[in-house]
């Protein structure tokens, strides 16, 4: 989710006076270059520790580091506002943006199997019902990520609520509604599909409500999942290997920091019983995260990875993590 800016003259005249009395670390970084003509970007990735204060640490709860990078690129400034994150098991990736982007790649991995970069990556627009790009912060602000078993995508956006369903070619077949009414800057922050066919998935609101829809045909909230403590929000939505619900909360306070609750539940329709949590606060790497996905790795354990949407907030940064955890028996 990121603070509103505006487009045309009468917008561009009030950025101009929000830029004179708005502190530099909480103005827009407006794009200072463009995408490449065939899209190809390098990704540049700088190690992160899980301790900046304890470079040693490896673990957290029931968690193993995996390794954590920071993303930029030199190419283009519009590599920000990672909102969601798709990781397949052969370590490619898809992330859409709240600029209307839409960013793939492979997760590169050391011989010790920890990150090490990004590779292959690519930065597209996301294309609305016309073929063409979309047009301004209330029509492009993406959210949420899920993919279907066909290989459609299902995509949600805010302020203009919706969920389009994206064909294999890049284009939106039709639009989904949000399961109520949201306000503006308020939306469906996590996306999930349902372990079964039929075109179920998740989403999840950014106030921590999950409701349970069928594509094309309404939705039913669940009661009895896990809500956002105080001062929490709802920021992004997982499946595990076995159809487990990953539920991501973030909180941000003044002079404190980021603070991050991911809980594991392992049959999100029946018991709904937790299975895990990793909390982390500002002790660790991290930052307004807003993506979690997980694969199946060896032995039986995840490899579960988050990603943070940096605002494009000079003060913030797109940080990439991984955990290895072995879920109970």
């Amino acid at each position: 989710m990121t603070p509103p800016r505006g487009i045309g003259v009468v917008a561009a005249i009030l950025l101009a006076v929000v830029a004179c009395t708005t502190p530099a670390h909480l103005r827009p970084i407006p794009p200072r270059g463009p995408v490449p003509a065939d899209s190809r970007i390098i990704i540049e990735a700088a190690p992160v520790p899980l301790d900046p204060a304890d470079p040693s640490r490896q673990e957290i709860d029931d968690f193993r580091y995996a390794g954590g990078l920071a993303l930029t690129s030199s190419m283009t400034s519009r590599l920000h506002g990672l909102s969601d994150l798709q990781v397949a098991a052969d370590g490619t990736f898809i992330a859409p943006t709240d600029d209307g982007d839409v960013v793939t790649g492979r997760i590169l991995l050391g011989s010790d199997g920890r990150l090490t970069g990004v590779g292959e990556a690519v930065l597209k627009p996301l294309l609305g019902v016309d073929g063409q790009p979309l047009q301004g912060k209330r029509e492009s602000d993406a959210e949420g990520l899920a993919r279907l078993a066909d290989g459609q995508l299902l995509i949600s956006f805010e302020r203009d609520h919706r969920i389009w369903v994206y064909d294999e070619a890049g284009r939106p077949a039709r639009a989904e509604a949000p399961p109520v009414v949201l306000g503006d800057n308020e939306g469906m922050e996590g996306l999930a599909t349902a372990p079964t066919s039929g075109g179920l998935y998740f989403v999840g609101l950014e106030p921590g409500g999950i409701w349970m829809c069928r594509l094309y045909a309404g939705c039913d909230e669940l009661d009895g999942l896990p809500t956002p403590p105080p001062g929490y929000r709802l920021s992004a939505l997982g499946l595990g290997p076995k159809g487990e619900l990953l539920i991501l909360h973030h909180s941000f306070v003044p002079g404190i920091g980021s603070r991050i609750i991911l809980t594991i539940v392992g049959d999100p329709f029946f018991d709904r019983m937790v299975i895990g949590r990793l909390s982390m606060g500002p002790n660790t790497t991290v930052d307004n995260f807003e993506g979690v996905s997980a694969i199946a790795g060896p032995e039986g354990h995840w490899r579960i990875f988050l990603v943070s949407d940096d605002n494009f907030n000079d003060r913030q940064r797109t940080i990439l993590l991984a955990f290895d955890w072995t879920p109970p028996k």
